[in-house]
């Protein structure tokens, strides 16, 4: 829990075009960089992410070339006033339960994983029930209410 309080601080004190860095605890999650691109919009958030992946370098601290680029792009401002335009937080963490899903189906199953499957399934629950709050409240779609 202290991470996650630590990470929420470090996160809103993101500048734009800024990096993330809470990823970073293998050799393979040390070659993706994680740029934050936007501004915060009304509500805080961020809705622009750029992903890179590069090759080792040859000397250290060489960033090497770059192999893969990614943009992530989320909805930006409310469903109803500006239409769809982007991925829900929702959508993402549907593709993460679904990799360890396979994961645990597979001969990499493990306690990890397990548990990890399981906050990732809590967070979309969480997610689904703010939804459905604001479907009943007549809120869900616009700036209205949280």
């Amino acid at each position: 829990m202290a991470r996650t309080k630590k990470t929420t601080r470090q996160w809103q004190d993101h500048p734009a075009t800024s990096q993330l860095r809470d990823h970073q605890v293998n050799g393979l999650n040390e070659l993706v960089t994680i740029q934050i691109v936007d501004k915060p919009g009304p509500g805080g958030a961020r809705h622009h992410y750029k992903l890179q992946l590069r090759r080792p370098g040859l000397t250290p601290g060489s960033p090497g070339p770059l192999v893969k680029e990614c943009h992530i792009e989320f909805q930006n401002g409310a469903i109803l006033e500006r239409g769809p335009n982007g991925w829900t937080q929702e959508a993402l963490l549907a593709i993460v339960a679904h990799r360890l899903m396979c994961f645990q189906t597979g001969p990499f199953a493990c306690k990890e994983n397990a548990d990890a499957l399981q906050h990732v399934q809590a967070a979309m629950e969480t997610l689904q029930s703010r939804t459905q709050r604001r479907v009943a409240a007549g809120t869900e779609g616009t700036h209205k209410g949280n």
